[in-house]
């Protein structure tokens, strides 16, 4: 196990929390809150996850909300459980639709990129599978928020500023978002009563009003009068999908991923190439260990864009991708000196979202994310509800005969993704890091950062990150070393420094010390969260 350095190498100077009778971890101090409440009142790891994602859509709407979409992996005391609650597309959407709009790809606003929203349904299976608490009592803590006001924090004030530019032409997004006429500034106080009545409606009911009651039928409604092809029937029709997690082993530890139709796959890819790199002998952050990591992730973002899809209508040949021998064949592609253009995807042998972590006494552990993709998602928002839709159908690719391509009923390729680290069966950490693409990108150094150089939680996700950007292009954070960045551009790679943060994600992590059953707690210095332990 790793033997964790405690000092300060990055620059946040915070101390990982501690404590034995359980965590949480996400981006909003007050969701953090939330959630110790629910631990300490007597519920369980997963009652807390529930209750902190149903705050995070009121208190921090610029990154997800109750038409969004979540996946969680659940260490129920004894195993892994993946949860998969993405939404498909609309039976009436195709993509003869869009090309007789002469769109070549689907946009990123309005109805068209829609798709049926998972989140509440999520709630509702983690809570009848796992739950101790009613669902009508986890989402009350939300629903006060709503109805009597929250302060906005200044990262969260500085999303709604760039929301407004998108969607401050929206009267439906305007009315719910925009109460003054302009975005909240830092310190403000929001309130929205309609989200405080939709979340009580869906307590009471068990989900039920928001899939086939009194909301599923706003939904509907709205569309119909505005355009959409959201109905009735495609609400009701929705069920989350209870899946087996993918893993692979890094360095003799077990690292695990929800299976497509989600990018946790990159991940994993990324670190089977990179087992037999020799990581350890190269200093942490150094040029020669970051252009491995760029480039084990190139390789694998060209096998997840080229195979990646809903299961359920495409084959993806996820344990042929995760092959040892696959890797190696990867990894020899890789020159030490120069960098990689874009990579093709190889051939197998046939065969804006928010993050949080619970941990309880029971050792119980829940890696859960929500979004609804981009910031605000559509922009679409139900008016009476509070309810903004997501994007997730941006996703889909047109591309005749490609396994992604947008269906009715069907799930996009999705960025969102939770992650689990054990040891020869025992739990260790729920981690996970927002933000589009970065977040596998985000998992692989997380990963290594831990396992290769002892990080602790908190200093991990301290430590600047880079992110592949496409081609030669490499976004990096300013705090990393300058002879690093001078040695990537002398490799080929095109190395822009990048000030705003959002471009790096935001992670958090629970770790379980699995001698003294001691929690270790992070939270991402780039957001407005913090972990929490008693």
């Amino acid at each position: 196990m790793p033997i964790f350095d405690y000092r300060f190498p990055y620059s946040s100077q915070r101390s990982p929390v501690m404590g034995r009778r359980g965590a949480v971890a996400t981006s909003h101090p007050l969701a953090a809150q939330v959630g110790l409440r629910i631990l300490q009142e007597g519920g369980n790891a997963i009652d807390a996850a529930v209750a902190t994602a149903a705050a995070l859509t009121v208190l921090e709407p610029t990154s997800n909300g109750i038409g969004g979409d979540a996946f969680a992996l659940v260490w129920d005391g004894k195993r892994l459980h993946g949860l998969n609650a993405s939404g498909r597309a609309p039976m009436a959407l195709t993509a003869d639709v869009l090309a007789a709009k002469g769109l070549t790809k689907v946009p990123t606003e309005g109805w068209l990129p829609v798709t049926v929203p998972g989140v509440v349904s999520a709630w509702v299976a983690l809570t009848k599978r796992f739950g101790s608490m009613p669902l009508k009592q986890l989402l009350e803590p939300a629903a006060r928020y709503a109805e009597e006001g929250h302060p906005i924090p200044p990262v969260i004030a500085g999303y709604w500023r760039a929301a407004a530019t998108r969607f401050g032409a929206r009267d439906d997004w305007r009315a719910t978002f925009l109460p003054w006429g302009r975005p909240p500034e830092p310190g403000e106080i929001f309130a929205c009563p309609d989200q405080a009545r939709t979340l009580r409606l869906i307590g009471e009911s068990d989900g039920e009003a928001f899939y086939r009651g009194e909301l599923a039928a706003a939904m509907a409604r709205y569309a119909h009068e505005t355009g959409g092809f959201l109905t009735e029937e495609d609400l009701a029709a929705h069920t989350p999908e209870w899946v087996d997690p993918i893993h692979t082993t890094y360095r003799g530890f077990e690292v695990w991923e929800i299976p497509p139709n989600g990018q946790g796959l990159v991940a994993l890819l990324a670190l089977n190439i990179l087992e037999d790199a020799e990581l350890p002998s190269l200093p942490h952050l150094s040029a020669a260990q970051l252009h491995l990591v760029i480039e084990a992730l190139k390789l694998a973002f060209a096998d997840a864009h080229r195979y990646i899809a809903d299961p359920a209508v495409s084959a993806v040949p996820t344990q042929e991708l995760l092959s040892k021998d696959y890797a190696a064949t990867r990894r020899a592609l890789i020159s030490l000196d120069r960098a990689m253009r874009d990579p093709l995807p190889g051939a197998p042998r046939a065969g804006d979202t928010v993050y949080l972590c619970t941990a309880d006494a029971e050792g119980r552990m829940v890696s859960y994310i929500q979004s609804n993709y981009m910031g605000f998602g559509s922009g679409v928002v139900v008016p009476g509800t509070g309810i903004a839709l997501q994007n997730r159908g941006a996703g889909f690719t047109l591309e005749d005969g490609h396994p992604n391509r947008l269906a009715p009923g069907k799930r996009p390729f999705h960025t969102i993704i939770p992650a689990f680290v054990s040891k020869d069966g025992t739990p260790l950490a729920a981690f996970g890091v927002m933000g589009g693409d970065m977040q596998p990108q985000g998992h692989v150094q997380v990963v290594i950062g831990i396992i290769d150089y002892a990080l602790n939680p908190q200093a991990v996700l301290d430590a600047p990150r880079v992110r592949v950007a496409g081609g030669l292009d490499v976004h990096a954070e300013a705090a990393l070393p300058v002879d690093t960045m001078r040695q990537l551009l002398r490799r080929g790679h095109r190395v822009r420094i990048e000030a705003d943060p959002v471009m790096f994600g935001g992670g958090q992590m629970i770790w379980r010390d699995p001698d003294t059953g001691v929690y270790i707690a992070g939270s991402e210095p780039r957001k407005d969260g913090l972990a929490l332990a008693w």
